[in-house]
């Protein structure tokens, strides 16, 4: 039975995340809006670029208005440390993230940032991947 509603939950999840994915297509984000939240352009001075927003950054742009990735579900997890998430959520987080497109982590990583969600290991470590191969591939 918990198996069968397990399921059900997945299947649920599916068909929304696929809903995202084209209600995303048609509604064509305007690029100004995220290029406003995306930091990897350029690393300013004293950006070692481990992190992914720079530091510097951050601490000038702190006025950036919040930019939504269709994952207004995720501001329940404002303020709360992801080892004490139920699995749902870190699901939740791991679906948004795996329907982004490469150019929208940065912007995403922001906006989480800005509404207080820290980012669970798995999917805080390969966002930061994406994020170094997006500067490493822009400073060629």
């Amino acid at each position: 039975m918990i198996l069968f509603i397990v399921l059900i939950v997945v299947v649920v999840t599916l068909i929304e995340i696929n809903e995202r994915r084209k209600k995303r297509k048609n509604t064509d984000r305007s690029t100004d809006r995220v290029q406003n939240t995306d930091f990897v352009s350029a690393r300013p001075e004293g950006c070692c670029g481990e992190h992914l927003v720079c530091e510097k950054e951050s601490l000038l742009q702190t006025n950036a208005e919040v930019v939504y990735y269709d994952d207004e579900e995720l501001d329940v997890l404002a303020g709360v440390k992801p080892d004490e998430w139920t699995e749902a959520q870190h699901e939740a987080v791991r679906q948004v993230f795996r329907t982004l497109e490469e150019k929208d982590v940065p912007g995403w990583c922001r906006s989480l940032q800005l509404r207080g969600i820290e980012l669970p290991e798995d999917v805080r470590e390969e966002a930061l991947l994406i994020v170094k191969e997006r500067r490493a591939t822009k400073s060629i």
